[in-house]
């Protein structure tokens, strides 16, 4: 991304964010609801594959639900943790997530939005997700796995820089 990545500070992603996995209500078909006033229920397939951000839900669930998942606000990353892992994914919209994705949160103050996205997204981060990746059948990743992924950390003034680029291509 910036060339010669020795010439830039390197974190691990728990240096820089907060990591979690999201949780589901069980039984979710007891949870699902119509109502407008739902809390917006996160799912791999309210996502394509080129998305940036997250900006719709095609379901939603109770606010008893919600209570037993984890709420997600914009500008939190999801990070998808199976079968297709490591696809990072910036939330535009409030909601809850399943057990199926990884939250990463309060990166703000050394992390540029865009820029954290495309380092994520770069394949210095792919790699290390594909060699810590575990599981029999199904290859996946877990919040400790990611907590030690590491990551370049430039000046917050070239992040900024990057993103207005990246913003426009």
């Amino acid at each position: 991304m910036f060339g010669d990545e020795k010439r830039y500070p390197s974190k691990s992603i728990a240096e820089v964010a907060n990591i979690c996995r999201g949780a589901s209500p069980r039984p979710i078909s007891d949870y699902l609801t119509e109502d407008v006033n739902g809390v917006n229920w996160i799912k791999i397939g309210d996502i394509s594959i080129d998305d940036i951000y997250v900006t719709h839900t095609a379901e939603k669930i109770t606010k008893e639900g919600a209570k037993k998942s984890r709420y997600v606000t914009p500008g939190d990353f999801i990070l998808s943790n199976s079968m297709s892992f490591g696809r990072p994914y910036i939330l535009g919209i409030e909601g809850c997530v399943h057990d199926g994705w990884l939250i990463i949160s309060d990166y703000q103050e050394s992390l540029n939005t865009l820029f954290f996205y495309y380092e994520l997204r770069a394949n210095q981060v792919q790699s290390q997700f594909n060699a810590l990746a575990n599981g029999t059948t199904v290859e996946n990743l877990n919040t400790d796995l990611v907590k030690g992924v590491n990551i370049i950390v430039p000046s917050i003034e070239l992040q900024n820089k990057f993103a207005d680029y990246a913003q426009f291509c």
